[in-house]
């Protein structure tokens, strides 16, 4: 399978976020940290069903609903100060970057659908 952008770029966002996470104090370790990696991993993982499946339009949606919760995860631990305000911009702009690439493939995966 070729190396599509998204891939790269939410492995990036992984190498980024899941150390940053490991910092938090310990009692959001088990708590924020904890929903914040399962969710990213999640959505790589959806990621990578939906390049397997026949029809990766419904994967696509759980995975778009994953990043949703990633977005909500990462402002919280703004609001409640586990991320200063730099790394809350460079989650949202890795974030956001993805959210796009996610939209580009979810366009591609109906215009596919709707020619056959």
């Amino acid at each position: 399978m070729k190396q599509s952008p998204i891939f790269v770029r939410t492995y990036d966002l992984l190498r980024w976020l899941l150390p940053m996470t490991v910092k938090f104090p310990r009692h959001q370790r088990f708590v924020l940290a904890e929903a914040v990696q399962r969710t990213a991993l999640r959505f790589q993982e959806r990621l990578i069903e939906a390049a397997r499946a026949p029809a990766p339009i419904p994967v696509l949606e759980q995975a778009d609903t994953d990043l949703t919760k990633l977005r909500l995860y990462l402002r919280l631990c703004r609001d409640l100060e586990l991320m200063n305000v730099g790394q809350y911009e460079h989650a949202a702009r890795m974030v956001n970057e993805v959210g796009r690439l996610l939209g580009g493939w979810f366009k591609s995966a109906r215009q596919e659908m709707e020619q056959l």
